[in-house]
């Protein structure tokens, strides 16, 4: 398999992929772009620069870097929350440049697999309740009432309690979207195409007729240009600090399951941290070019691989063709009515929450807490300002994280059997006149204590008794509170005259112990070190507390000797 995802050739099919997808990025650009309070030609320059430079760097090589929904509510709360307008171009700039810097020095830290820590529950509460928060956001362009609740759930109240106040004719023209989107899905050879088809068909009839109904041209221009060179606002840059770390995990968040779902056609590796540089870089240049933020978009890469993408000049060729398409016929997409991209914005986020149905189930079949921390993270998203859920998600997958390794450890009983050793339930009281044998299998962080003391047996009245614990399954490193519960249990059985013998000790772990002194009271021959070989260190050990034993029957009994 080759480790380098280089740029390949070119193909016809990567030419053809990349127009569709550049195609497509016209209606879905300025949808997401208008359902952030932005101006509709930002959503069209943010898949040029940032998908071209994007394309041209990640390691997940059909990855389309470029504006999602997800990415444009974000952005709006932040910049509000600050105090700003989405119509400053200075400040949303800034916002995209921060994004890329902060996107940059995760992909050089190598941090890829901080993502890997916010989990499916959390990620599942987010998504569902950004699917909520994108229909909730197009309820005015659907229906051409306008909420007045900030809250989703409010919205969807309100509009709900004055139906009466709904425009038929922009009713009539979104539902006609979306039932055409319904049909063209049914044909499988032009399924992937069901959006731009939906968009042409009911636009051209409402042009041509003149219904009366919002158009893009109403809400702002699209010039027949390319993306215009602007500068950051340096001046926000304190504001919007915060705001663009939490930019960049929800960018970084919804393009991490790509890599999982999109294979590399040349057989290379993806590379979570080179993805990471790769979108930081994106944003970088796309800040001097008019985008928003931007990051890696599951639905903009699907529609480029349904389209026949083999190599990254697909979605280099998508920028391309976007820009020409723009300087070709841009105003023309002027005429689009906003009930269409209403009505595709509710089949988005329809879609969104259709595709995590299976994980909601499967979240509630798993465990209560995993449910509570989805069910916390989805009020929160359709509730709070979306940078501060994202941040009460990720310290909640980190409770989970940690309550789930607090439920893994374990103490083992093993005893000798055929030359081996056999796996047994740990005795609850110490035996006399013998060595015991415990294994411990878990973390060793300090969740794990509480466990490791529980399970530990009664060892109060043991007489000429010796034990050997295993660590040989613990991490390398352990927390600090779990060295002192161990070092608290060999003084314990110091004074009970039992012996202790550790082994399966890795180097790091013994530097560990006498560099904090934990030596005292195991000893340093009674701290066995791993071997290269299966279960050596556990034999050595157990010789080890056998001989000490027979020490102390030495010492009390002479006669014995």
């Amino acid at each position: 398999m080759s480790e380098r995802a280089g740029f390949g050739k070119p193909t016809g099919k990567d030419v053809v992929s990349g127009f569709v997808t550049g195609l497509f990025s016209i209606p879905e650009g300025m949808a997401y772009a208008s359902i952030g309070n932005f101006s509709a030609p930002l959503g069209l320059w943010s898949g040029i620069v940032p998908t071209i430079i994007g394309s041209m760097f990640a390691r997940t090589v059909l990855m389309v870097t470029t504006l999602t929904s997800a990415i444009a509510l974000t952005s709006h709360s932040v910049l509000t929350s600050a105090g700003l307008k989405p119509s400053d171009i200075g400040a949303v700039a800034t916002l995209t440049v921060l994004t890329g810097v902060v996107m940059l020095t995760l992909g050089l830290l190598k941090l890829g697999s901080v993502m890997s820590y916010v989990s499916t529950a959390v990620m599942t509460g987010f998504t569902t309740g950004i699917a909520l928060q994108i229909i909730a956001g197009v309820i005015d362009d659907a229906t051409g009432f306008s909420p007045t609740s900030h809250n989703t759930v409010g919205k969807f109240i309100d509009a709900v309690v004055n139906i009466g106040q709904w425009q038929p004719v922009t009713v009539l023209v979104s539902v006609s979207t979306v039932v055409v989107w319904l049909l063209v899905r049914l044909i499988k050879p032009i399924k992937a195409l069901a959006t731009l088809i939906a968009l042409v068909v009911v636009s051209v009839p409402v042009a041509l007729l003149g219904a009366d109904v919002q158009l893009v041209s109403d809400i702002a221009t699209i010039p027949r240009s390319l993306p215009p060179f602007t500068l950051p606002d340096i001046s926000t840059i304190p504001a919007l600090a915060t705001g663009a770390v939490a930019v960049a995990l929800v960018a970084l968040a919804q393009a991490a399951g790509i890599s999982a779902a999109v294979a590399n056609p040349d057989g290379s590796r993806s590379d979570a941290s080179k993805d990471f540089s790769a979108q930081g870089l994106a944003n970088l240049a796309g800040g001097f070019f008019g985008s928003l933020p931007t990051g890696g978009s599951l639905s903009r890469t699907g529609v480029g691989t349904s389209a026949g993408a083999r190599t990254r000049w697909s979605g280099i060729f998508a920028g391309i063709w976007l820009a020409i398409i723009v300087l070709a016929i841009g105003p023309l997409a002027g005429y689009i009515p906003m009930a269409v991209i209403g009505g595709l914005m509710i089949v988005i986020g329809g879609e969104l929450i259709v595709g995590r149905a299976g994980d909601i189930a499967l979240v509630f079949r798993t465990s209560a807490l995993s449910a509570v921390a989805m069910l916390v993270t989805f009020v929160a998203t359709t509730g709070l300002p979306l940078q501060q859920a994202i941040f009460l998600g990720a310290g909640l997958s980190m409770i989970l994280s940690l309550a789930a390794i607090s439920r893994t450890g374990r103490i083992l009983g093993l005893e000798k059997s055929d030359g081996g050793w056999r796996i047994s339930a740990p005795p609850e009281e110490l035996p006399s006149d013998r060595t015991t044998v415990l294994h411990y299998t878990g973390g060793t962080v300090f969740a794990e204590v509480n466990r490791l003391e529980e399970e530990w047996p009664r060892t109060a009245g043991a007489r000429r008794a010796a034990i050997v614990l295993s660590l040989g399954a613990s991490p390398m490193v352990p927390s600090a509170t779990f060295l002192k519960a161990l070092d608290a249990i060999a003084l314990k059985l110091h004074r009970q005259g039992v012996r202790l013998v550790v082994c399966g000790v890795p180097e790091r772990f013994r530097l560990l112990l006498r560099r904090t002194g934990r030596l005292e009271h195991l000893g340093e021959d009674d701290v066995i070190a791993q071997t290269p070989k299966l279960g050596e260190a556990l034999d050595i050990a157990y010789a080890r507390a056998e001989t000490l034993r027979a020490g102390q029957l030495a010492e009390d009994d002479p006669a014995a000797s």
